[in-house]
């Protein structure tokens, strides 16, 4: 994930200014099934904190030990965990361990590209060994091919085997509302790590304090605002607790491509009333735009509170973005997930 990996960078920038040397331990191979998948990260500093996880908790103490002699040597590494043993995971990682330093010119192309939701490749070398030393590292390539490397003057090893992992801009939820459950959702949200977006009115209009976790805080109206970046990886809630302005927001959102998932807060018995009227001031409306249109919004799990209405909220918004039908995973008798 994106914001994973902005997490780690603003730590290695911070880091580097006190005087401390960082290593990057990074998931580059999974033999059989493990909490996580390849291309999960953490941060270790030369303190010993880190940033970040490879699983849920059971392997970075042993990580960190092992990464003691990248520390002492600066020579990367590759280590195996093998869970089979000792976790109910029943799979070996493989795990890059690599001295990492950035610049300042690394640091301006990161920022720029993750203000314009730009996508970028991490391509990692490494061999099928425990803590086998070499020429191992990683390289980031941006849209504009810009390349860069954490090892400085990082010439990969022949004859090893390449990771390759693309990352895709950060998700993004638009938020259209100002009160109480907006915050809430706000909240929850940014614990994903999703870009948030928050659209109050343009009367009364809040500010981005108010909103912990929001990336931008807008007063607007529907005849005002524009919708932008709004065609992938995005999801869009409306809870104005106003009808008028709902379909008021529906109807602009009906003339844009927008995302496959728009959430409307509300009882049952308004969605037919929403969408008749949607047809009368939009008719050219169409029947995949309506599909898009989840309301009342979220999975019915008998949340009451805000808290557990935007818990709710955001695993259908997960659901439907991923295109997976929701149940029990006690259900499950193989493989949770696919790849």
């Amino acid at each position: 994930m994106i914001h994973e990996l902005k997490e780690i960078i603003h730590q290695v920038a911070i880091n580097q200014k006190k005087g401390l040397k960082n290593v990057l331990a990074s998931v580059v191979h999974l033999e059989g099934s493990s909490y996580r998948k390849p291309g999960v990260r953490m941060l270790i500093s030369e303190d010993l904190t880190s940033v970040g996880a490879v699983s849920g908790g059971c392997v970075e103490k042993e990580i960190i030990q092992r990464a003691k002699t990248v520390f002492r040597d600066n020579k990367p590494k590759i280590i195996t965990y093998d869970g089979r043993y000792r976790l109910g995971c029943e799979g070996i990682l493989y795990i890059l361990i690599e001295p990492i330093t950035i610049t300042e010119e690394f640091l301006n192309a990161f920022s720029t590209a993750y203000s314009k939701r730009e996508s970028l490749k991490i391509e990692s070398n490494f061999k099928l060994e425990d803590e086998c030393f070499g020429d191992f590292g990683s390289m980031i390539t941006f849209e504009n091919q810009k390349q860069f490397s954490f090892i400085e003057s990082f010439i990969p090893e022949e004859n090893t085997q390449l990771f390759s992992q693309i990352l895709q801009p950060a998700f993004k939820l638009i938020i259209i509302g100002g009160e109480h459950d907006a915050v809430q959702l706000c909240k929850i949200a940014a614990n994903l790590g999703w870009e948030i977006e928050v659209i109050t009115s343009a009367k009364d209009s809040k500010q981005l304090s108010d909103f912990p976790g929001a990336s931008k805080v807008l007063g607007e109206s529907p005849e005002t605002f524009e919708f932008k970046d709004i065609k992938e990886n995005c999801a869009i809630v409306l809870m104005n607790h106003s009808y008028v302005q709902d379909l008021k927001y529906l109807v602009k959102l009906s003339e844009e491509n927008c995302s496959n998932y728009i959430g409307i807060l509300g009882a049952p018995k308004r969605r037919e009333r929403l969408f008749n009227e949607l047809f009368e001031f939009a008719p050219e409306t169409t029947e995949a735009f309506l599909e898009t249109i989840y309301t009342p919004a979220g999975l019915h799990i008998g949340a009451k509170t805000p808290q557990e209405i935007a818990i709710s909220i955001i695993a259908e918004i997960l659901a439907v973005t991923r295109n997976k039908e929701p149940f029990s995973l006690r259900n499950i008798t193989g493989k949770i997930h696919s790849n």
